[in-house]
């Protein structure tokens, strides 16, 4: 089996057999990654450059190691250290990259469509690892693969999405996602950090009441508050916004039943979640980030044109 299109832009134009084939692929490679000798030789002689335009950690570093236990050959590109910051255009740092005959382009960039804008150029399969407040797939993915091994299914699961939803481009991936594969959606917050019409540009159902949510929900994905990309003041203060929507270890306590805890990181402890849930049982953060190695490897391997045996 392959997937039905050449580059991971987003979830919107993914088809649900190509999300379940990444997510079967996914959990093949975890299986790799659990074995004493890590790498595999899947993508040998494929050359994999990392194009960040913006700030990152834990998705740089799931990429980089994902590419090493493939065994793929890697680039790393960091806009700061190089001729953009001269004035070279995105186009041109991209072709001279490719005259080095790269194979696939890891892209993450401050400006929604940029990964799109690339695709439309060049010939090197894409993975957008995040634009602007676009779209984040490989984290949905990962969000995904992570609900499934904890709870058994996405059909049926209540998922909600809590905090930041207007400046989020992980919420944007994670509803495309988890609708197309069966879930139910809400999504909680501030009216003020909520967009007007996501409710039926979307298909989810918006909750500004933070227990009534949690006590809808199976599993709730707990965002970050993005204030670099907030143009103006959207809620009092942080400590504000903790008391009506920061999430408790006393809050979940009450609650009639075990919510499962997620966040894509990094989390304002004290903000979103408190460290005391951060850390506890219900909390599958850890595992979020083992995870989206395996999914890394996942979409780079189909991405690269290996196929699937059924």
């Amino acid at each position: 089996m392959q997937l039905s299109t050449k580059h991971l832009l987003g979830i919107k134009n993914l088809t649900t057999e190509d999300i379940s084939l990444i997510l079967s692929t996914s959990q093949q490679f975890k299986e790799v990654l659990q074995r004493p000798v890590k790498k595999v030789p899947s993508l040998r002689e494929v050359t994999v450059v990392n194009l960040f335009y913006e700030n990152s950690t834990r998705t740089r570093i799931s990429f980089e190691l994902a590419e090493k236990r493939l065994s793929a050959d890697i680039i790393n590109f960091t806009a700061a250290a190089s001729s953009a910051a001269k004035g070279e255009t995105l186009l041109d740092t991209v072709n001279n990259i490719l005259s080095m005959k790269v194979d696939l382009v890891v892209m993450r960039h401050s400006a929604s469509g940029a990964p799109h804008f690339l695709a439309e150029h060049i010939p090197a399969a894409i993975v957008n690892a995040g634009d602007g407040i676009n779209e984040h797939p490989t984290q949905a993915l990962l969000d995904a693969f992570s609900i499934q091994e904890k709870t058994g299914s996405l059909a049926g699961r209540k998922v909600a999405l809590i905090g930041d939803i207007m400046h989020s481009r992980v919420a944007q991936s994670n509803i495309y996602l988890l609708k197309k594969m069966g879930a139910s959606v809400m999504v909680c917050g501030p009216p003020t950090l909520i967009p007007k019409h996501i409710s039926q540009a979307l298909g989810v159902d918006v909750s500004y009441n933070l227990r009534e949510t949690l006590e809808w929900c199976d599993v709730a994905n707990v965002l970050r508050i993005q204030l670099e990309r907030q143009n103006q003041v959207l809620f009092s203060s942080l400590r504000e916004y903790n008391l009506a929507y920061g999430i408790g270890k006393e809050l979940l306590d009450s609650l009639h039943k075990e919510v499962v805890i997620m966040h894509p990181g990094p989390i304002n402890r004290g903000v979103e979640l408190d460290s005391d849930v951060a850390d506890s049982k219900q909390s599958i953060i850890l595992q979020q980030v083992e995870n989206g190695v395996a999914v890394r490897m996942a979409v780079l391997y189909l991405l690269s044109g290996r196929s699937v045996a059924n």
